[in-house]
């Protein structure tokens, strides 16, 4: 029996609903782990977070990858939120009642941005090599593969000692929530909360790939605007509560360092795949949200060294209107050229 576009939007809202609120839950019962155990400044204490910012997007690219089969629901996903990251910082400024927040991001950042380009370029070349008919390397799997595995290794070593501090400093200063609770309550919160989590990651391709046909919409424009959305979602609590308290640079890593995060996700779903090569699989009209990305982090880039200081109309900075426009091309772009057939 075929879903009805009701049934579809309305299964896409509980998916949205539960990682926003698992998501958030997921978020502070983190911290709380991290102050409780002592590790809030360590390199544990990152990893911790990472893990909670991009468990969606691992958890929808490995279904997409292997039960589901749905490749361009798993790419979208990736390429779609490095592009609803980079739009984070245009929301920052909404609620930074300073200067702009690019104006206040140490130059620093500017390492991760540059890797984080990298990264997406690397991807975007393999992609293009296997819509050309370059073969794999053991089979399917691309060679990009291995030399993004490579390159995000690097990133993160390089990377080490100024993401310490600043999840050192996110840890100090967010209060402890729970501290009514013991490390075991706290730890089986935590769980809960992820298998939440996981299981609306789980559901969220099949439930694209409903919309695409309820919708008559190509799986590539759902993944990317819808399934990305949803995904992003613990980006946004944490970059918005590192604002809170003042922890701008905690706020741009997190950015910055998830899109890195999704690119090492795409990897991992091209590992996984079952149905052939998963690049070759996939449309390539991801190269455009790849592009839009590229293009935005550069534009991170160009605002973190300028300093922007006026709002424009009182609202945003230059920088920020630009991001905003990015994402909404993007936006327009996905879905007029995504109109052929579903792949």
């Amino acid at each position: 029996m075929e879903p009805t576009a009701t049934l579809v939007w309305t299964q896409y809202g509980v998916c949205l609903l539960a990682i926003g609120i698992a998501g958030v839950k997921l978020t502070d019962y983190g911290d709380s782990i991290a102050d409780k155990t002592g590790m809030g400044g360590s390199w544990v204490g990152l990893v911790l977070i990472a893990s909670v910012t991009s468990l969606p997007e691992l958890a929808a690219g490995i279904t997409a990858s292997t039960v589901a089969l749905l490749p361009d629901i798993a790419a979208g996903d990736v390429f779609g939120s490095c592009v609803y990251n980079l739009a984070l910082f245009a929301v920052l400024d909404l609620f930074s009642r300073r200067q702009p927040v690019l104006s206040r991001v140490q130059r620093q950042h500017v390492i991760s941005a540059g890797f984080g380009i990298m990264l997406i370029a690397i991807a975007s070349l393999g992609l293009l090599a296997a819509q050309a008919g370059m073969p794999g390397i053991a089979g399917n799997l691309s060679w990009t593969t291995p030399v993004i595995v490579i390159v995000y290794a690097a990133s993160i070593r390089t990377l080490h000692g100024y993401r310490e501090e600043e999840v050192k400093e996110f840890a100090e200063q967010q209060p402890d929530r729970y501290a009514h609770l013991s490390l075991q309550q706290v730890s089986k919160r935590y769980g809960i909360a992820a298998a939440v989590v996981v299981a609306a990651g789980i559901a969220l391709p099949y439930v694209s790939a409903d919309l695409a046909r309820v919708m008559d919409w190509n799986q590539s424009f759902t993944g990317t605007l819808f399934t990305a959305l949803s995904t992003s979602v613990p980006e946004l609590v944490v970059t918005l509560a590192a604002l809170r308290i003042g922890a701008i640079d905690m706020a741009a890593g997190n950015v910055l360092g998830s899109n890195m995060f999704n690119i090492l996700v795409l990897a991992i779903d091209d590992v996984v795949y079952t149905g052939g090569s998963f690049y070759a699989d996939i449309s390539s009209g991801h190269l455009m949200s790849a592009v839009t990305a590229i293009a935005m982090t550069g534009l991170v880039i160009s605002a973190i060294y300028l300093r922007p200081r006026k709002r424009l109309l009182g609202i945003s900075s230059w920088a920020s209107l630009g991001l905003i426009g990015f994402f909404l091309l993007n936006t327009w772009l996905s879905f007029h050229l995504g109109n052929g057939p579903a792949h």
